[in-house]
Protein backbone atom coordinates (compact mmCIF):
# COMPACT_ATOMS: atom_id res chain seq x y z
CA UNK A 1 0.00 0.00 0.00
CA UNK A 2 1.48 3.58 -1.10
CA UNK A 3 1.53 6.55 1.62
CA UNK A 4 -0.83 8.29 0.19
CA UNK A 5 -3.64 5.50 -0.03
CA UNK A 6 -2.97 4.38 3.68
CA UNK A 7 -3.15 7.97 4.34
CA UNK A 8 -6.51 8.41 2.94
CA UNK A 9 -7.95 5.01 4.25
CA UNK A 10 -7.71 6.47 7.86
CA UNK A 11 -10.37 9.41 9.27
CA UNK A 12 -9.71 13.09 9.78
CA UNK A 13 -8.50 13.49 12.77
CA UNK A 14 -5.42 10.72 11.88
CA UNK A 15 -4.86 12.46 8.82
CA UNK A 16 -4.49 15.90 10.36
CA UNK A 17 -2.45 14.69 13.20
CA UNK A 18 -0.26 13.10 11.02
CA UNK A 19 0.22 15.93 8.61
CA UNK A 20 0.39 18.02 11.76
CA UNK A 21 3.61 15.80 12.72
CA UNK A 22 5.23 16.90 9.54
CA UNK A 23 4.55 20.52 10.62
CA UNK A 24 5.61 20.02 13.75
CA UNK A 25 9.36 18.78 12.57
CA UNK A 26 9.12 21.41 9.98
CA UNK A 27 9.08 24.07 12.56
CA UNK A 28 11.51 22.55 15.30
CA UNK A 29 14.01 21.96 12.62
CA UNK A 30 13.72 24.66 10.94
CA UNK A 31 15.31 26.84 14.14
CA UNK A 32 16.81 24.74 17.02
CA UNK A 33 19.94 23.41 14.71
CA UNK A 34 20.79 27.14 14.16
CA UNK A 35 20.00 28.07 17.64
CA UNK A 36 23.29 27.45 19.37
CA UNK A 37 25.29 28.48 16.42
CA UNK A 38 23.24 32.15 16.43
CA UNK A 39 23.84 32.52 20.56
CA UNK A 40 27.94 32.38 19.84
CA UNK A 41 28.15 34.06 16.16
CA UNK A 42 25.57 36.88 16.34
CA UNK A 43 24.73 37.44 19.88
CA UNK A 44 28.18 36.54 21.56
CA UNK A 45 27.39 34.24 24.22
CA UNK A 46 29.99 31.93 26.14
CA UNK A 47 29.38 28.56 25.66
CA UNK A 48 28.12 28.04 29.69
CA UNK A 49 25.33 30.34 28.87
CA UNK A 50 24.24 28.78 25.70
CA UNK A 51 24.59 25.35 27.48
CA UNK A 52 22.08 26.90 30.07
CA UNK A 53 19.63 28.21 27.24
CA UNK A 54 19.59 24.57 25.82
CA UNK A 55 19.88 22.90 29.09
CA UNK A 56 16.60 24.78 30.09
CA UNK A 57 14.93 23.68 26.91
CA UNK A 58 15.42 19.72 27.09
CA UNK A 59 15.02 19.46 30.65
CA UNK A 60 11.42 21.32 30.22
CA UNK A 61 10.55 19.35 27.71
CA UNK A 62 12.18 15.88 29.07
CA UNK A 63 10.91 16.64 33.01
CA UNK A 64 7.46 17.34 31.99
CA UNK A 65 6.65 14.43 29.89
CA UNK A 66 4.58 13.02 32.35
CA UNK A 67 2.51 16.14 32.88
CA UNK A 68 1.59 16.56 29.32
CA UNK A 69 0.26 12.89 29.25
CA UNK A 70 -1.61 12.83 32.87
CA UNK A 71 -2.90 16.43 30.99
CA UNK A 72 -4.53 14.41 27.96
CA UNK A 73 -6.01 11.53 29.78
CA UNK A 74 -7.92 14.22 32.49
CA UNK A 75 -8.30 17.05 29.66
CA UNK A 76 -8.83 15.19 26.22
CA UNK A 77 -5.93 14.85 24.33
CA UNK A 78 -7.32 17.94 21.95
CA UNK A 79 -6.97 20.63 24.03
CA UNK A 80 -3.39 19.52 25.08
CA UNK A 81 -2.26 19.56 21.73
CA UNK A 82 -3.62 23.07 20.52
CA UNK A 83 -2.00 24.26 23.81
CA UNK A 84 1.33 22.63 23.20
CA UNK A 85 1.50 24.03 19.62
CA UNK A 86 -0.25 27.23 20.75
CA UNK A 87 3.08 27.61 23.30
CA UNK A 88 6.00 26.61 20.72
CA UNK A 89 4.55 29.30 18.19
CA UNK A 90 4.91 31.81 21.30
CA UNK A 91 8.29 30.62 22.31
CA UNK A 92 9.69 30.28 19.10
CA UNK A 93 8.74 33.94 18.46
CA UNK A 94 10.09 34.63 21.64
CA UNK A 95 14.07 33.89 19.94
CA UNK A 96 12.90 36.39 17.61
CA UNK A 97 12.21 39.08 19.71
CA UNK A 98 14.92 39.28 22.00
CA UNK A 99 18.85 38.30 22.66
CA UNK A 100 18.22 38.76 26.23
CA UNK A 101 19.17 36.11 28.91
CA UNK A 102 15.89 36.52 30.29
CA UNK A 103 13.73 36.31 27.48
CA UNK A 104 15.94 33.81 26.11
CA UNK A 105 15.32 31.24 29.06
CA UNK A 106 11.45 32.02 28.60
CA UNK A 107 11.24 31.15 24.76
CA UNK A 108 13.62 27.83 25.93
CA UNK A 109 11.08 26.90 28.74
CA UNK A 110 7.59 27.35 26.57
CA UNK A 111 9.26 25.73 23.65
CA UNK A 112 10.05 22.81 25.84
CA UNK A 113 6.52 22.76 27.65
CA UNK A 114 5.08 22.74 24.39
CA UNK A 115 6.70 19.81 23.11
CA UNK A 116 6.46 17.84 26.78
CA UNK A 117 2.72 18.63 25.77
CA UNK A 118 1.70 17.67 22.54
CA UNK A 119 4.28 14.73 22.37
CA UNK A 120 2.48 12.44 24.51
CA UNK A 121 -0.81 13.51 23.90
CA UNK A 122 -0.68 13.53 19.76
CA UNK A 123 0.37 9.66 20.62
CA UNK A 124 -2.53 9.43 23.02
CA UNK A 125 -4.88 10.61 20.42
CA UNK A 126 -3.56 8.53 17.63
CA UNK A 127 -3.37 5.61 19.66
CA UNK A 128 -6.90 5.64 20.62
CA UNK A 129 -8.49 6.74 17.38
CA UNK A 130 -6.41 4.55 15.50
CA UNK A 131 -7.90 0.96 17.13
CA UNK A 132 -6.18 -1.73 15.34
CA UNK A 133 -4.29 0.33 12.92
CA UNK A 134 -1.94 1.76 15.43
CA UNK A 135 1.27 0.13 14.28
CA UNK A 136 0.23 1.48 10.51
CA UNK A 137 -0.79 4.73 11.92
CA UNK A 138 2.31 5.51 14.03
CA UNK A 139 4.74 3.69 10.76
CA UNK A 140 2.70 6.80 8.71
CA UNK A 141 3.76 9.05 11.70
CA UNK A 142 7.44 7.90 11.10
CA UNK A 143 7.06 8.81 7.65
CA UNK A 144 5.77 12.29 7.73
CA UNK A 145 8.29 12.90 10.70
CA UNK A 146 11.29 12.24 8.56
CA UNK A 147 10.40 14.06 6.27
CA UNK A 148 9.73 16.94 8.46
CA UNK A 149 13.38 16.52 10.10
CA UNK A 150 14.97 16.80 6.42
CA UNK A 151 13.07 19.76 4.95
CA UNK A 152 12.96 21.81 8.02
CA UNK A 153 17.05 21.94 7.67
CA UNK A 154 16.91 23.05 4.41
CA UNK A 155 14.35 25.83 5.02
CA UNK A 156 15.94 27.42 7.66
CA UNK A 157 19.49 27.23 5.96
CA UNK A 158 17.75 29.60 2.76
CA UNK A 159 15.65 31.57 5.45
CA UNK A 160 19.41 32.05 7.56
CA UNK A 161 20.67 33.90 4.62
CA UNK A 162 18.38 37.22 5.56
CA UNK A 163 18.17 36.66 9.13
CA UNK A 164 17.83 34.40 12.19
CA UNK A 165 15.17 36.32 13.52
CA UNK A 166 13.35 36.06 9.86
CA UNK A 167 13.58 31.91 10.64
CA UNK A 168 12.54 31.87 13.96
CA UNK A 169 9.31 33.96 12.90
CA UNK A 170 8.57 31.41 10.22
CA UNK A 171 8.94 28.38 12.48
CA UNK A 172 6.18 30.87 14.96
CA UNK A 173 4.07 30.96 12.30
CA UNK A 174 4.18 26.71 10.98
CA UNK A 175 3.26 26.46 14.87
CA UNK A 176 0.53 29.18 14.88
CA UNK A 177 -0.83 27.55 11.70
CA UNK A 178 -1.03 24.13 13.22
CA UNK A 179 -2.50 25.76 16.26
CA UNK A 180 -5.48 26.62 13.96
CA UNK A 181 -5.80 23.76 11.85
CA UNK A 182 -6.12 21.53 14.90
CA UNK A 183 -8.49 24.12 16.66
CA UNK A 184 -10.68 24.32 13.41
CA UNK A 185 -10.64 20.31 12.16
CA UNK A 186 -9.46 18.37 15.40
CA UNK A 187 -12.50 16.82 17.09
CA UNK A 188 -12.62 15.67 20.95
CA UNK A 189 -12.63 12.92 22.11
CA UNK A 190 -14.58 11.67 24.94
CA UNK A 191 -12.77 11.56 28.17
CA UNK A 192 -13.09 9.07 31.16
CA UNK A 193 -14.11 10.75 34.62
CA UNK A 194 -11.73 9.08 37.18
CA UNK A 195 -11.72 9.15 40.72
CA UNK A 196 -8.38 8.67 41.15
CA UNK A 197 -5.73 11.73 41.62
CA UNK A 198 -2.87 12.55 39.48
CA UNK A 199 -0.30 10.93 41.94
CA UNK A 200 -2.41 7.63 42.06
CA UNK A 201 -2.15 7.53 38.19
CA UNK A 202 1.94 8.10 38.53
CA UNK A 203 1.55 5.37 40.98
CA UNK A 204 0.14 3.11 39.17
CA UNK A 205 2.70 3.61 36.07
CA UNK A 206 5.89 3.85 38.29
CA UNK A 207 4.70 0.55 39.70
CA UNK A 208 4.15 -1.27 36.92
CA UNK A 209 7.87 -3.23 36.96
CA UNK A 210 6.70 -4.88 32.91
CA UNK A 211 6.13 -1.79 31.86
CA UNK A 212 9.38 0.21 33.24
CA UNK A 213 11.65 -2.49 31.99
CA UNK A 214 10.21 -2.03 28.74
CA UNK A 215 10.69 1.80 29.06
CA UNK A 216 14.58 1.12 30.33
CA UNK A 217 15.06 -1.62 27.76
CA UNK A 218 13.84 0.55 24.45
CA UNK A 219 16.26 3.75 25.83
CA UNK A 220 18.58 2.76 23.42
CA UNK A 221 16.36 3.37 20.74
CA UNK A 222 16.30 6.26 21.56
CA UNK A 223 20.22 7.23 22.09
CA UNK A 224 21.03 5.85 18.95
CA UNK A 225 18.72 8.01 17.07
CA UNK A 226 20.40 10.33 18.52
CA UNK A 227 23.59 9.44 16.77
CA UNK A 228 22.26 10.28 13.51
CA UNK A 229 22.91 14.04 14.81
CA UNK A 230 25.88 13.33 16.29
CA UNK A 231 28.60 10.63 15.74
CA UNK A 232 27.31 9.93 12.20
CA UNK A 233 27.96 13.53 11.03
CA UNK A 234 31.25 13.91 12.54
CA UNK A 235 32.00 10.86 10.99
CA UNK A 236 31.22 11.25 7.19
CA UNK A 237 32.38 14.66 6.99
CA UNK A 238 35.67 13.44 8.74
CA UNK A 239 36.44 10.57 5.95
CA UNK A 240 35.39 12.75 2.89
CA UNK A 241 36.59 15.92 4.22
CA UNK A 242 33.11 17.12 2.36
CA UNK A 243 30.76 19.14 4.80
CA UNK A 244 28.12 17.50 2.22
CA UNK A 245 28.99 14.12 2.83
CA UNK A 246 26.31 15.30 6.39
CA UNK A 247 23.39 16.09 3.86
CA UNK A 248 24.24 12.60 2.15
CA UNK A 249 23.39 10.62 5.30
CA UNK A 250 19.83 13.01 6.07
CA UNK A 251 18.87 12.58 2.57
CA UNK A 252 19.23 8.75 2.15
CA UNK A 253 17.84 8.47 5.56
CA UNK A 254 14.69 10.23 4.76
CA UNK A 255 14.40 8.57 1.32
CA UNK A 256 14.45 4.78 2.65
CA UNK A 257 11.67 6.08 5.23
CA UNK A 258 9.56 6.89 2.63
CA UNK A 259 9.97 4.36 0.40
CA UNK A 260 10.03 1.43 2.77
CA UNK A 261 7.96 2.42 6.31
CA UNK A 262 5.08 1.15 5.20
CA UNK A 263 5.51 -1.97 3.52
CA UNK A 264 7.63 -3.14 5.92
CA UNK A 265 5.75 -2.46 8.77
CA UNK A 266 2.53 -4.31 6.98
CA UNK A 267 4.89 -7.39 6.03
CA UNK A 268 6.00 -7.59 9.81
CA UNK A 269 2.44 -7.16 10.69
CA UNK A 270 1.67 -9.75 8.87
CA UNK A 271 4.41 -12.31 9.67
CA UNK A 272 6.38 -11.62 12.44
CA UNK A 273 5.06 -11.20 16.36
CA UNK A 274 5.45 -7.34 17.98
CA UNK A 275 8.32 -8.79 20.11
CA UNK A 276 10.82 -10.37 17.65
CA UNK A 277 10.21 -7.02 15.39
CA UNK A 278 11.41 -4.70 18.06
CA UNK A 279 14.12 -7.18 18.88
CA UNK A 280 15.46 -7.73 15.60
CA UNK A 281 15.30 -3.62 14.44
CA UNK A 282 17.35 -2.74 17.84
CA UNK A 283 19.97 -5.71 16.86
CA UNK A 284 19.86 -3.77 13.24
CA UNK A 285 20.64 -0.38 14.74
CA UNK A 286 23.39 -1.76 17.02
CA UNK A 287 24.92 -3.66 14.71
CA UNK A 288 24.90 -0.70 12.19
CA UNK A 289 27.36 1.37 14.46
CA UNK A 290 30.29 -1.59 13.80
CA UNK A 291 30.26 -0.65 9.86
CA UNK A 292 32.25 2.50 10.77
CA UNK A 293 35.20 0.41 11.82
CA UNK A 294 35.76 -0.84 8.92
CA UNK A 295 38.02 1.80 7.01
CA UNK A 296 38.12 1.84 3.00
CA UNK A 297 41.16 3.09 2.17
CA UNK A 298 40.06 4.97 -1.26
CA UNK A 299 40.73 7.82 -3.47
CA UNK A 300 37.38 8.91 -4.07
CA UNK A 301 35.43 10.23 -1.02
CA UNK A 302 32.17 8.69 -2.02
CA UNK A 303 33.90 5.13 -1.19
CA UNK A 304 35.03 6.07 1.92
CA UNK A 305 31.91 7.55 3.25
CA UNK A 306 30.27 4.03 2.38
CA UNK A 307 30.68 2.69 5.69
CA UNK A 308 29.42 4.93 7.56
CA UNK A 309 26.07 5.19 4.99
CA UNK A 310 25.50 1.59 5.47
CA UNK A 311 25.70 2.86 9.29
CA UNK A 312 22.73 5.38 8.58
CA UNK A 313 20.74 3.17 6.65
CA UNK A 314 21.01 0.03 8.72
CA UNK A 315 20.26 2.55 11.91
CA UNK A 316 17.00 4.18 9.84
CA UNK A 317 16.25 0.39 8.97
CA UNK A 318 16.24 -0.56 12.40
CA UNK A 319 13.60 2.34 13.76
CA UNK A 320 11.18 1.79 10.93
CA UNK A 321 11.08 -2.37 12.16
CA UNK A 322 11.27 -1.05 15.85
CA UNK A 323 8.82 2.35 16.28
CA UNK A 324 5.87 1.97 14.90
CA UNK A 325 5.37 -1.38 17.34
CA UNK A 326 7.06 -0.01 20.30
CA UNK A 327 4.35 2.64 20.13
CA UNK A 328 1.70 0.41 19.13
CA UNK A 329 2.22 -1.96 22.71
CA UNK A 330 2.36 1.43 25.27
CA UNK A 331 -1.34 1.22 25.00
CA UNK A 332 -1.44 -2.40 25.85
CA UNK A 333 0.41 -1.71 29.17
CA UNK A 334 -1.84 1.49 30.15
CA UNK A 335 -5.96 0.86 29.41
CA UNK A 336 -7.72 3.57 28.08
CA UNK A 337 -8.20 5.98 30.84
CA UNK A 338 -3.82 5.97 31.17
CA UNK A 339 -2.58 6.04 27.73
CA UNK A 340 -1.55 9.62 27.63
CA UNK A 341 0.37 8.81 31.54
CA UNK A 342 1.90 6.05 29.86
CA UNK A 343 2.94 7.75 27.43
CA UNK A 344 4.44 10.35 29.09
CA UNK A 345 5.98 7.99 31.73
CA UNK A 346 7.70 6.24 28.93
CA UNK A 347 9.02 9.08 27.32
CA UNK A 348 10.15 10.65 30.33
CA UNK A 349 12.00 7.18 31.68
CA UNK A 350 13.69 6.18 28.16
CA UNK A 351 14.38 9.90 27.20
CA UNK A 352 16.27 10.65 30.53
CA UNK A 353 18.46 7.26 30.50
CA UNK A 354 18.92 7.93 26.54
CA UNK A 355 20.11 11.08 27.38
CA UNK A 356 22.47 9.80 29.65
CA UNK A 357 23.27 7.07 27.17
CA UNK A 358 24.38 10.51 24.37
CA UNK A 359 26.60 12.13 26.89
CA UNK A 360 28.57 9.06 27.46
CA UNK A 361 29.02 8.28 23.58
CA UNK A 362 29.73 12.78 23.55
CA UNK A 363 32.30 11.87 25.81
CA UNK A 364 33.92 9.03 24.29
CA UNK A 365 34.32 11.16 21.58
CA UNK A 366 35.61 14.01 22.98
CA UNK A 367 38.13 16.05 20.73
CA UNK A 368 39.20 13.14 18.55
CA UNK A 369 39.21 14.22 14.66
CA UNK A 370 36.42 11.82 13.76
CA UNK A 371 35.14 9.38 15.86
CA UNK A 372 37.15 6.65 17.83
CA UNK A 373 36.82 2.97 18.42
CA UNK A 374 35.16 3.00 21.40
CA UNK A 375 32.50 4.85 20.63
CA UNK A 376 31.53 3.02 17.78
CA UNK A 377 31.71 -0.17 20.22
CA UNK A 378 29.63 1.97 22.45
CA UNK A 379 27.08 2.54 20.29
CA UNK A 380 26.84 -0.68 18.83
CA UNK A 381 26.35 -2.17 22.73
CA UNK A 382 23.78 -0.05 23.28
CA UNK A 383 21.85 -1.05 20.42
CA UNK A 384 22.32 -4.87 21.25
CA UNK A 385 21.85 -5.32 24.78
CA UNK A 386 18.60 -3.10 23.96
CA UNK A 387 17.87 -6.19 21.88
CA UNK A 388 18.49 -8.59 24.26
CA UNK A 389 16.68 -6.98 26.55
CA UNK A 390 13.92 -6.53 24.40
CA UNK A 391 13.79 -10.22 23.55
CA UNK A 392 13.97 -11.47 27.01
CA UNK A 393 10.76 -9.52 27.44
CA UNK A 394 9.12 -10.81 24.85
CA UNK A 395 10.05 -15.17 26.51
CA UNK A 396 9.03 -14.17 29.36
CA UNK A 397 5.71 -13.19 28.06
CA UNK A 398 5.90 -9.78 29.10
CA UNK A 399 4.83 -7.91 25.88
CA UNK A 400 1.67 -8.72 26.34
CA UNK A 401 0.17 -7.76 29.71
CA UNK A 402 -3.37 -7.14 31.00
CA UNK A 403 -4.26 -3.29 31.18
CA UNK A 404 -3.49 -1.19 34.30
CA UNK A 405 -5.76 -0.79 36.83
CA UNK A 406 -7.90 2.04 35.77
CA UNK A 407 -8.87 2.55 40.06
CA UNK A 408 -7.19 4.00 42.93
CA UNK A 409 -3.94 2.32 43.42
Amino acid sequence: MSTWASLRGFPLPIRLLVVNQLGVNVGFYLLLPYLAGYLADDVGMSAAVIGIVLGVRNLSQQGLFLLGGSAADRLGARGVIITGCALRAVGFGLFALSASVPLLLAASILSGLAGALFNPAVRTYVAQAAADRRAEAFALFNVFASAGALLGPLLGAALLLVDFRVAALAAAAVFAALTGAQAIWLPAQPVTASEATVWQDWRTGIADRRFLAFSVALAGMFALQTQLYLILPVQAEHVTGQPVAVAVLFVVSTVVTLTLQLPLTGWLQRRVSRGTSITVGMAVMGAGFLLPLLRVEAVAPVLRLLPVLAAAVLLTLGVMITQPFVLELIPTFAGHRLTGTYFGLFYLVSGMLAAGCTAAVGAAVGTSAGVPTTAWLLTAGVGLASAGAVWRLHRGGLLNPAPASAGVS
